[in-house]
């Protein structure tokens, strides 16, 4: 892929998701390595992917990585690494389920898809709610791609979520980052905490271990205000977050691809 087509791909969204732009780009750069080595085009290239999304982690750890070990044969691993998490984190996350579990998830994220496929396929989940995800309604996405699987899914308006959310036992998101002062993911997620907490709901995060967070230097990335309305009006301010940050207290576990544990322990090992 030319590189003015991948980056435009992770710009609009089409490529999204915090380990999808990481393998994209590792895809790209690995391409790149084959013919020039890891010249210094190579991380110039690397740091202007990385600065497209710069809320999610995954592409940076990677780059940090591969600063100290400048080999191909690390980005093959690195991608096979990630492309294998999503199996891993449903053979984790399988034992969170009941049988005939009704789960509410958020957003679009292929590690939780996989998930509650996998869940699907041994009988433990009986329906599955997907909010639509403003303004980009990447939870229609999620919707249907679950239902196409054949898994009973509901696509619910975000602001619907606090009637619905008291028919599931439990709620999984994804991470586009995990940092110390909590899970961070697409902008409603807190909010989505919040409701499953007053509701006394389980509410679990799912990632894997390379959207571990230690910069020092974190933003949370303004999309444009014309996905929120095309609107030009004096006094009128459109603000238009892609993210926030859940508050580990908030968060029953964490589902990574080599265990489940408590955020306490997430806190403890990593940070």
């Amino acid at each position: 892929m030319e590189f003015r087509i991948l980056k435009r791909k992770i710009k609009n969204l089409e490529i999204q998701g915090a380990k999808e732009i990481a393998l994209a780009s590792l895809k790209f750069l690995r391409n790149y390595c084959k013919k020039h080595g890891f010249d210094r085009k190579f991380f110039l290239l690397a740091d202007e992917l990385e600065k497209l999304r710069p809320t999610a982690v995954v592409l940076h750890n990677c780059l940090e990585i591969l600063r100290k070990e400048k080999n191909i044969e690390k980005i093959d691993e690195l991608i096979e690494k990630l492309k294998n998490a999503e199996k891993k984190i449903a053979e984790q996350g399988i034992k969170i389920f009941k049988k005939s579990s009704v789960v509410m998830t958020y957003c679009h994220s292929s590690e939780v898809i996989s998930l509650i496929k996998y869940a699907w396929e041994k009988g433990k989940v009986e329906k599955v709610y997907a909010p639509e995800t403003r303004p980009k309604f990447q939870g229609v996405k999620t919707a249907k791609e679950l239902a196409k699987y054949g898994i009973n899914t509901v696509l619910i308006t975000d602001n619907a979520r606090g009637v619905f959310i008291k028919e599931c036992d439990i709620v999984i998101v994804g991470s586009d980052a995990m940092r110390i002062e909590g899970n961070v993911n697409k902008i409603g997620t807190f909010t989505l905490a919040l409701l499953a907490k007053y509701f006394k709901k389980e509410f679990y995060v799912a990632g894997n271990l390379l959207k571990i967070d230690k910069r020092k230097d974190f933003v949370i990335e303004q999309r444009s205000a014309k996905e929120v309305a095309n609107l030009r009006i004096k006094n009128l301010e459109i603000r238009n977050p892609a993210f926030d940050i859940t508050p580990w207290k908030f968060v029953t576990k964490v589902i990574t691809d080599e265990t489940v544990l408590s955020p306490k322990k997430l806190l403890k090992n990593y940070f």
